[in-house]
This record gives C-alpha cells, sequence and structure tokens, in this order.
C-alpha cells in the first residue's frame, strides 16, 4: 500500500489545499509558485504510473487514487483560473474538461461493471490530451509573461486545444462503449 508510486498519488492529492494556499497569497509571486506546485504535481502524475509500471508495483489502491487525485486537481485549477477570469469560453472549456471527466468516469466504472472496462482504456488522444490539459493549466496559473512569452495567451490556446481534444477523446470512449450501453447488444 505505501509504495512508492501511491506515495505520489497521496501527495498530489496532499498539494491540492497547498496550491490552492498559495494562489490566494498576498504576495506578487503567488501565481508563479503556484503554477511551480501544479507543475510537480503533474509531474508527479507521470512518475507514479511510471515507476509503478517500471517497479511492477502496479496496485488496486493506485490505479483506483491515481485517476481521482488528477481529476481533483484539475478541476480545482480549473475553478481557480475561471474565478479570476470569468469569461465565457473560459467557463465554457473548463465545464467541457470538467464534464468529461465526470463522465468518462461514469463510464469506466459502468464499463468495468459490465467486464468490460478495457474497451474504455486510455486511448493515445487521452494522453495527448492530458499533457496539453497539464501545459495549459500551467500557464494559465502562472499567468506572467515568461522571457517575453505571453504565458496567459498561450495558455489560454493550449486550453482550447485541450478541449478539442477532450471532445475527440471522450468520442472515441463513448463509440467504442456504445454496443454495451445500447440496445444493440440486448
Amino acid at each position: 500500500m505505501w509504495s512508492l508510486p501511491n506515495l505520489l498519488t497521496f501527495s498530489r492529492i496532499l498539494m491540492i489545499p497547498v496550491f490552492v494556499g498559495i494562489y490566494y497569497l498576498p504576495v506578487a509571486w503567488n501565481h508563479q509558485a503556484a503554477a511551480l506546485v501544479f507543475l510537480l504535481a503533474a509531474f508527479t502524475d507521470w512518475l507514479d504510473g511510471y515507476l509503478a509500471r517500471r517497479m511492477e508495483l502496479v496496485s488496486p489502491l493506485g490505479a483506483f487514487l491515481d485517476p481521482v487525485a488528477d481529476k481533483l486537481i484539475v478541476a480545482t485549477a480549473l475553478v481557480l483560473v475561471v474565478a479570476d477570469n470569468p469569461v465565457i469560453w473560459m467557463t465554457v472549456s473548463a465545464a467541457v474538461i470538467i464534464g468529461r471527466e465526470i463522465t468518462i468516469s461514469a463510464l469506466r466504472e459502468w464499463m468495468a461493471e459490465l467486464g468490460r472496462r478495457g474497451i474504455v482504456a486510455v486511448s493515445w488522444v487521452g494522453k495527448f490530451k492530458t499533457a496539453a490539459q497539464m501545459a495549459a493549466i500551467t500557464l494559465l496559473v502562472y499567468r506572467h509573461e515568461l522571457l517575453g512569452l505571453p504565458t496567459y495567451q498561450i495558455g489560454t490556446g493550449l486550453l482550447y486545444v485541450a478541449v478539442v481534444l477532450t471532445l475527440w477523446s471522450m468520442t472515441v470512449y463513448l463509440v467504442a462503449a456504445w454496443p454495451s450501453l445500447s440496445a444493440e447488444e440486448q
């Protein structure tokens, strides 16, 4: 239970209140520090999966907690970003991403009950979606120019890319699961 990959996953959950607290610190560098915490959390997401496979430490607890930790920190970050910039496209983007996560989680749970969880296993589109989403959120949280680059605008563009990939990956999963969900199989 207390393997290194699981400890990394737990650390990602524990980073959420740290991330929020730093985000709201009344100091000039709060967003840069919060972006660093979010980036660290995104890195642990990759690292815990890599180590679990590499060290053959894949566990039921890790398989359960890893996606929960990811969804919690992403949803939290999106809520903070929208609270700071409550414009329609930012709000719709956040709602699409969070809605997709809820939908696919429910779909995976349902498919597992049917004994067909493998039908909705993570696809390459989902991996690209996650990478674009993590990069976008990091830049949106960072907010300040970096080396003359407009990080917020780049983050906004990447968020829109993530939304397109989000809808694409959700469609891929729903199409794959449709025969199990529809009357066609009855």
